[in-house]
């Protein structure tokens, strides 16, 4: 074999060596990324459908869009979920937004548990169910990682105590709801988003592991509502706190 044929594979060689090198080395930065860029993605999604970006008439229009309540079909939150539904680009139907100021939550509502709405902020689980009627009920993911709970969608309510204030608003009102309760069930007790005649109150749900086993439970009464256009700004603000829980 000629020096210039052996020189030339060398370098064909060298080549895929650096290509191969140059994959493993992208391969092993989205590994470590990838819980980052997952959140990432959530909290501008998030930002993006915040209650106060959103008007009142873009709010009733969206009360009419057509959407699931089957709550069996969500799945599980996952980089590549969250990927497939950025590149969808899905304009989601916002009625609302709710604030745990206590918890460092602020979310857009959806109409419906669709998968990409409980990616991005909570859904409603009942169809025609109203703010300040009957029993509210939303339901959001708890992200779990390696290291357990992150800050991310629902995942501070596994810290929710009794007394804490919930506000939701549909920008014509502005409903604040006391926690009543906080407990933990099984996915089959869905008897708790169920109205109670003569009660209002709000349900919020979120699986409390990653095999989705249990669900957390926070349960809230209400206790005002006023107008939203009277509504104190020390309240106003809950509903324009920007989502930034961006922990790994």
């Amino acid at each position: 074999m000629s020096n210039r044929k052996r020189s030339s594979n060398k370098k064909t060689s060298s080549i895929w060596r650096n290509i191969l090198a140059a994959i493993l080395l992208l391969i092993a930065i989205a590994l470590i990324f990838n819980t980052s860029i997952r959140n990432m993605i959530i909290a501008w999604n998030s930002n993006r459908y915040q209650v106060s970006k959103i008007t009142e008439a873009d709010i009733e229009k969206n009360k009419q869009a057509a959407t699931t309540f089957d709550f069996d079909q969500v799945e599980s939150i996952s980089t590549e979920a969250v990927l497939k539904a950025q590149w969808e680009a899905q304009e989601l139907p916002v009625i609302g937004g709710i604030a745990i100021p206590d918890l460092n939550i602020n979310l857009p509502i959806f109409k419906g548990v669709s998968n990409v709405s409980l990616m991005y902020g909570a859904g409603t689980m009942k169809e025609g169910q109203e703010m300040g009627q009957g029993n509210y009920a939303l339901a959001s993911h708890n992200i779990i990682g390696m290291a357990g709970s992150s800050e991310t969608l629902f995942a501070p309510l596994l810290r929710a105590k009794e007394g804490m204030k919930i506000y939701v608003t549909d920008k014509q009102h502005v409903y604040t709801y006391i926690v009543t309760e906080v407990k933990s069930v099984t996915p089959e007790s869905i008897e708790v988003i169920d109205d109670i005649e003569g009660q209002t109150e709000i349900t919020l749900v979120t699986c409390e592991d990653a095999a989705a086993t249990m669900r957390t439970i926070v349960k809230g009464k209400l206790e005002t509502s006023v107008p939203y256009k009277e509504a104190p700004k020390s309240m106003l603000k809950h509903f324009e706190k920007k989502y930034n829980q961006l922990q790994l």
